[in-house]
C-alpha cells in the first residue's frame, strides 16, 4: 500500500493492535520479530498507544537468565463502547470494554419508533448505563446501532429498513449531533459478525458465515476477514430469499420470503394454526424443553428450510465454519440438528461446521463491537 507517514503509522498501529488482540500479552522484541517491524518503530509505535491509555505494560515474566521481558497488552478496561440494538418495541443496550465486555445492561422500551423517538431513548439511557457500571462519559470512545435492514456502514446511512418504515435515513448522523459522540452504524447480523470477528468464535477464522435465527433470519458473509456488504449494503439477505412462492407475507412486501416461513413469529403462528389457540415464545420454549410433537415438528420443518437454503450460500462461498446466533439458539438441537442434517445433504463439496456462539446480550455486544472494530481497523471512520 502506498502512503505517506501517517499512513504507514496507522499501518503499524493496526498491526500490533490486531497482534495483541489474536496473541494476548506479548514483548517489545517478540512484536518486532513476528511483524517484521524495525525495534524503533515497535517502540514507537507502543509509545504512542500508551500514551493514549490504548496498551498497557504487564508484570515482567520470569525468565533464566538476563533482564526479563516487559509484555505488552491491549488496556481493554481504559475505554468504553455503547452498544444499541434496535427492535420493534424496545432497544437492547449495553455498556462495554474495548473486549465488549458487558459492564452495564438494560432493556430500554420504545413507544415511538420514528428516528426521533429511538434517538431520545438511546439518550435518555446513556447516563443509566453509566451509573450503573459506575463510569464517566469521558471514557466512552464511541456507539455502535445495529438496525435491522440495508445499512451503508461508511456513510451512516439507513438505506431502508422496513422493520421501521425508515428510507434514505442519516442515522449516525442525527444520532451523532444529539449525544456528541461518534457513531457507527450496520445491519444487525452484521453486528454480531463484527463480534465474532473480533472475540467470538470467528477470530480464528478468515472465512466464516454468521447465521442469525431469531424475529428474522440473516447470514453475514466474513471472507478474507472483512464483512461483506456488497454494491448496495445488501448483501447476506438470506431471509428474504423466495422459499415458498405466493407464500406468506413477509415485513419487506414481498410474499414467499424465507423469513417468513422459519423465524420465531412463523412459529408461534403455525402452533396458533394447528391448534386454534395462541401461544406465547416462553409457552413455545417450555413446550420444546418438554419435548412436546407440535413443538419439534414445527422446528423440524423450519430447520429444515433453513438448511435447504443453507446450503445453497455453502456452495456459492464455501466458508470454513457457520457461526449461529439469534434467539432461537435457544430451542438447541430441536432446531439446529435439522438445519446441519438438511445443509449436508445439499451442500455439494464442503460441509462447514455449525457452531453455535450466542448469549443473551449478543445482540447489544455486536452493536458495540461496531465501534471497538475501530480500534483495530484505521480505515473505519464515525459516520457523522
Amino acid at each position: 500500500m502506498r502512503g505517506n507517514a501517517s499512513t504507514s503509522r496507522a499501518l503499524n498501529r493496526r498491526l500490533i493492535l490486531n497482534l495483541l488482540r489474536n496473541r494476548g500479552p506479548i514483548s517489545r522484541a517478540e512484536m518486532a520479530q513476528i511483524t517484521g517491524l524495525s525495534p524503533a518503530a515497535v517502540t514507537f509505535v507502543v509509545a504512542e498507544l500508551m500514551e493514549e491509555a490504548l496498551v498497557v505494560e504487564r508484570e515482567a515474566v520470569a525468565g533464566t537468565t538476563g533482564r526479563r521481558p516487559v509484555p505488552v497488552d491491549i488496556n481493554y478496561e481504559a475505554h468504553l463502547a455503547l452498544g444499541f440494538k434496535l427492535n420493534r418495541y424496545s432497544i437492547d443496550c449495553v455498556l462495554t470494554d474495548l473486549a465488549t465486555t458487558p459492564l452495564a445492561s438494560l432493556e430500554a422500551d420504545v413507544a415511538d419508533t420514528s428516528p426521533q423517538g429511538m434517538i431520545e431513548t438511546i439518550a435518555a439511557t446513556i447516563p443509566k448505563l453509566l451509573a450503573q457500571a459506575n463510569r464517566q462519559g469521558t471514557e466512552i470512545m464511541g456507539i455502535g446501532v445495529s438496525i435491522p435492514g440495508e445499512i451503508d456502514p461508511s456513510t451512516g446511512m439507513c438505506i431502508q429498513s422496513p422493520r421501521f418504515g425508515w428510507k434514505n435515513l442519516p442515522f449516525a448522523e442525527l444520532l451523532a449531533k444529539r449525544v456528541h459522540v461518534p457513531v457507527w452504524t450496520d445491519d444487525d447480523v452484521n453486528a454480531f459478525a463484527v463480534a465474532q470477528k473480533l472475540f467470538g468464535v470467528g477470530r480464528d477464522h478468515q472465512n466464516f458465515a454468521a447465521l442469525a435465527i431469531g424475529a428474522g433470519i440473516g447470514c453475514s458473509l466474513v471472507i478474507k476477514g472483512e464483512i461483506y456488504h456488497g454494491s448496495h449494503s445488501a448483501a447476506g439477505k438470506l431471509g428474504h430469499t423466495t422459499s415458498v412462492p405466493n407464500g406468506r407475507l413477509c415485513e419487506c412486501g414481498r410474499r414467499g420470503c424465507l423469513m417468513a416461513h422459519v423465524a420465531e413469529p412463523y412459529m408461534l403462528d403455525e402452533w396458533q394454526s394447528r391448534t386454534g389457540s395462541p401461544i406465547s415464545r416462553d409457552q413455545f420454549a417450555r413446550s420444546v424443553d418438554d419435548q412436546e410433537d407440535l413443538a419439534l415438528s414445527i422446528l423440524s420443518d423450519c430447520g429444515s428450510r433453513i438448511g435447504r437454503h443453507l446450503a445453497d450460500m455453502v456452495n456459492l462461498f464455501d466458508p470454513e465454519i457457520i457461526v449461529v446466533g439469534g434467539e432461537a439458539v435457544q430451542f438447541g438441537d430441536a432446531l439446529l440438528a435439522p438445519i446441519r442434517k438438511t445443509m449436508e445433504e445439499f451442500a455439494f463439496f464442503t460441509r462447514p461446521e455449525l457452531v453455535t456462539d450466542w448469549v443473551p446480550s449478543s445482540w447489544a455486544r455486536g452493536a458495540a463491537a461496531l465501534a471497538t472494530q475501530s480500534i483495530f481497523d484505521f480505515e473505519r471512520s464515525p459516520s457523522g
